[in-house]
């Protein structure tokens, strides 16, 4: 029902996004581009062809004034008077793609943009486990006889299906992830073997290019739990040791990306995490809403299914939707 009262809200929005826009500012993510299969990822995230990316950063250009890390910085401090509504790109996970796919275009097109990368995955010395399970589905796919070692691992019985198998793969959590390794093994995947062949992942050489560049490298967590299961001890944890990397480093450690969402997190964690001076902003991706935290800008998902302006408007009817109900801005106690 929510959708479809969304999807007619959406077709009476006007052509002219960026003056519809309720903010003042547009937050576009990304995690990958290709016109490529990619089993590490195909599974769990919707990713665009450099076709239909190329034309959401028209779409963006058209609507938007692009804005690099510092201009941002400026305009949420009110030192940035923009001539209209502002669009900061950005990507998660630090996929090898960035470097190969969407730097090339973003060049061409003279637009910036920040990845928040997950320090444990840099130079493929590790896999993310959502990307572990990507790989599992996309090789159980093409798995003609299952063994039912499988569906044991999975407390599943073992006539309910390959459907049943994927849907229960998708559901494992961070905390589960070791029971990716003797699914994998069941299966005949050797995780290693297909990061040191692949690389998914940019390496530590590629980071400090696109710094050279004047691209952002920022923080991600350190290899991506989701916040809301961890307890503020645990997240302060693999916070901080991501920004002790990127200090390492010479990247941007001023600002920090949550993995997943940041839906369950309270505002203790936000109370510790601007005690420390360096880091201004921290993004959530729950569309376009406000935050009670207001150093916590939400982004917006771009890989949906669907065309960057259909995104921009589906979001920009959804905002007024949950205005008049009240409920446009995420409260942290």
């Amino acid at each position: 029902m929510k959708d479809k009262i969304i999807n007619i809200l959406t077709a009476f929005e006007t052509d002219h996004i960026g003056k519809s826009f309720p903010l003042e500012y547009c937050l576009p993510l990304y995690h990958c581009v290709s016109d490529d299969h990619l089993p590490h990822i195909r599974h769990v995230i919707n990713y665009k062809n450099s076709r239909q990316f190329e034309d959401d950063l028209d779409c963006f250009s058209k609507h938007f004034q692009m804005i690099s890390w510092s201009e941002f910085k400026d305009f949420a401090n009110g030192g940035f008077k923009p001539k209209k509504k502002v669009a900061l790109l950005t990507f998660d996970d630090g996929f090898r793609q960035f470097y190969d796919v969407a730097v090339p275009i973003l060049e061409r097109k003279g637009i910036y943009a920040c990845n928040f990368i997950n320090p444990a995955f840099v130079d493929n010395k590790d896999m993310m486990f959502r990307c572990k399970a990507s790989l599992l589905i996309d090789t159980l796919e093409k798995t003609n006889v299952i063994d039912p070692e499988i569906y044991t691992l999975l407390s599943l019985e073992n006539n309910k299906g390959k459907e049943a198998l994927i849907n229960s793969i998708l559901k494992i959590k961070y905390q589960e992830k070791d029971i990716l390794e003797p699914l994998a093994e069941q299966l005949g995947i050797d995780y290693r073997a297909y990061s040191k062949e692949q690389k998914p992942y940019m390496n530590v050489q590629e980071l400090k290019m696109l710094t050279e560049k004047g691209f952002g490298i920022s923080s991600h967590s350190w290899d991506h739990p989701q916040y809301g299961d961890l307890s503020l001890g645990q997240q302060m944890e693999t916070t901080d040791r991501t920004f002790s990397y990127l200090k390492e480093q010479g990247f941007l450690h001023e600002a920090f990306a949550f993995p997943f969402t940041d839906f369950g997190v309270k505002k203790d964690f936000f109370d510790e995490l601007f005690k420390n001076k360096e880091i201004r902003f921290s993004f959530g991706c729950a569309g376009i809403k406000l935050d009670s935290v207001e150093r916590n800008f939400q982004r917006i998902p771009m890989e949906m299914g669907e065309s960057g302006e259909k995104i921009l408007k589906k979001e920009t009817a959804y905002f007024r939707l949950k205005k008049m109900m009240g409920k446009n801005k995420i409260v942290r106690k």
